[in-house]
């Protein structure tokens, strides 16, 4: 399922807020048949420079479209969307299967593999279409797989951006740690609250 935006995200904020890319551990980021090893990293950018290509993206060797890319994040998020925008004259990924929480995956794995969803794609120049996740599927998300199986038909697959929608979850970890903590008490500090008058009191 595609979401296609009918304003302009950038007067709503209704994207950029939502933006993982802070959360991508962008050093670790890797892909299989890349043609320039190392250019994966360039597809990911902020959400308002998602067009501005300057000529860098990810290509896969010439005759061979399938790709796989790898995603680690500095903290476990939870993934709403994912946008693709791919390149002109059937070099756009038509395809796209997703892998949470599994660290590397090869091309026969994800073939073999049972991916998480999938979706199929459409040819995305100008960033508007998101691919809405199974949110449910997509909580706690460590790292993320994507691969692209196929294209529209030409030799090689293109992309020019990758972006990731969701939220961190390291916050939250934080409270439900303390909540734990709070649910099994040490009897020595809640004596010591009852004598100062604010502690807990039974009713019978």
């Amino acid at each position: 399922m595609a979401c296609l935006h009918d304003h302009s995200c950038e007067d709503h904020d209704c994207s950029s807020d939502w933006s993982l890319y802070k959360h991508i551990d962008l050093s670790k980021i890797s892909a299989l048949n890349e043609a320039t090893p190392g250019s994966v990293k360039s597809v990911f950018k902020a959400w308002e420079h998602r067009l501005n290509s300057s000529g860098e993206h990810l290509e896969s060797n010439e005759g061979d479209p399938e790709l796989l890319v790898f995603i680690p994040f500095t903290s476990d998020v939870k993934i709403k969307s994912i946008s693709i925008v791919g390149g002109p004259d059937g070099t756009s990924p038509s395809k796209m299967r997703a892998f949470i929480n599994r660290d590397g995956i090869d091309f026969s794995d994800a073939q073999s593999m049972q991916a998480i969803q999938e979706w199929d794609l459409a040819e995305n120049m100008q960033g508007v279409l998101e691919y809405q996740t199974r949110y449910s599927k997509f909580q706690s998300v460590g790292n993320i797989t994507l691969h692209f199986p196929d294209n529209f038909g030409g030799d090689i697959t293109k992309i020019h951006y990758i972006g990731l929608k969701g939220e961190a979850t390291q916050l939250k970890r934080d409270v439900v740690a303390t909540i734990v903590y709070e649910l099994m008490p040490n009897p020595s500090d809640h004596k010591t609250r009852a004598e100062s008058g604010g502690g807990l009191s039974h009713v019978g």
